[in-house]
């Protein structure tokens, strides 16, 4: 990437994370603050109030609680920002199939709103965190992003119909590109521990005992600090590099039964105490499976991810060594599906 094509913070300096407070945000918003940025945070909290604890007071951070299907709240929050993240959604199919209704009006039904006053508002950047789950079921080897999108969930299905809206809005003055991350994974003071390679290493660590459905499918991963220093490079880079763009983010492609043998392997060495961790395979439905390829982004970014699946296993071994992830097969606050249901989202 050529100096030319890098912003300096005088240019982008005031940032919006909707859903900032959530298994990614908690690790984006300090890494922002950290480089310098002025960062304000849009989140309903329904984790605890304790993810942001890291940079809690900073002068740099302003806070607020609330939905972004509030449009008043929208046009009090966005002025004299330069850039959206929009990271804030019903994640994950579990949860989104909970109350469908509510969770389009969430992920879908509030996006144009949110594109289109942050647009009006002066944002020159808008930054949309898709997924790489919106191509659904293929057997192509390396699944770029000119592979069809076939979504066989709601919930793949409406992240994939908000990139559109987005690209309509694409213009000199309002750069727009979206991201389609691969499965995240790693420790996040909001942890999440309904994602796969997580769920692995919980119960490994937790029961020493790793239950695989199925195991054939096929699960692009991204360690969650490598997937944080994305966010943060695409706010540095010129419009030019990325306007319009998207671009997968990933970079392990293995199948759940591969996965939960390197997560074995991983607890075993750094808690010997654990071993023998037992691997119990049964049949299972899911059906999704895909290897994505992150050649372009490698490609037209220079973007490289530099954690593995290893890092991330250790790092939450280490988290769960020092008490940082209790009670971690009870804990309502790990599990997204655990949560919606208790708080009866309307």
């Amino acid at each position: 990437m050529n100096r030319t094509e890098i912003m300096s913070h005088s240019n982008m300096k005031t940032v919006l994370v909707t859903g900032g407070a959530g298994y990614v945000g908690a690790v984006l918003v300090p890494l922002l603050i950290r480089k310098g940025y002025r960062v304000r945070v849009l989140d309903l909290f329904l984790f605890g109030d304790h993810v942001l604890d890291s940079v809690k007071n900073h002068p740099n951070l302003a806070v607020f609680k609330g939905d972004i299907r509030d449009q008043r709240l929208l046009q009090t929050v966005i002025p004299n920002t330069d850039c959206v993240i929009h990271l804030a959604c019903i994640s994950n199919d579990p949860s989104f199939e909970l109350n469908p209704e509510l969770s389009r009006s969430i992920n879908y039904d509030a996006f144009r709103p949110l594109v289109q006053i942050s647009r009006d508002s002066g944002v020159r950047r808008f930054i949309y965190a898709s997924t790489c789950s919106v191509y659904g079921i293929s057997e192509a080897d390396n699944v770029t992003e000119d592979h069809p999108l076939l979504p066989i969930t709601d919930y793949n299905k409406y992240k994939g119909l908000c990139e559109p809206i987005l690209r309509d809005y694409q213009s000199p003055n309002f750069t727009t590109v979206i991201i389609r991350p691969a499965t995240v994974c790693g420790y996040s003071p909001r942890q999440r521990l309904d994602l796969t390679v997580n769920i692995l290493t919980n119960h490994a660590w937790t029961n020493r005992r790793i239950a695989v459905f199925g195991g054939a499918q096929c699960r692009p991963n991204i360690h969650i600090d490598d997937m944080v220093d994305l966010y943060a490079m695409l706010l540095e880079l010129e419009d030019t590099a990325v306007a319009g763009k998207t671009y997968n983010a990933g970079y392990e492609n293995y199948t759940v039964a591969e996965l939960a043998t390197f997560v074995k392997s991983v607890v075993e060495k750094k808690s010997p105490d654990h071993k023998p961790i037992e691997i119990v395979t049964t049949p299972s439905d899911d059906k999704r499976s895909y290897r994505i390829n992150s050649e372009k982004i490698r490609r037209e970014l220079g973007f490289t991810p530099r954690r593995s699946i290893h890092d991330a296993v250790q790092g939450l071994v280490e988290a769960f060594q020092s008490g940082l992830i209790p009670n971690s097969m009870t804990d309502m606050r790990y599990y997204n599906i655990k949560t919606f249901q208790h708080f009866r989202l309307t």
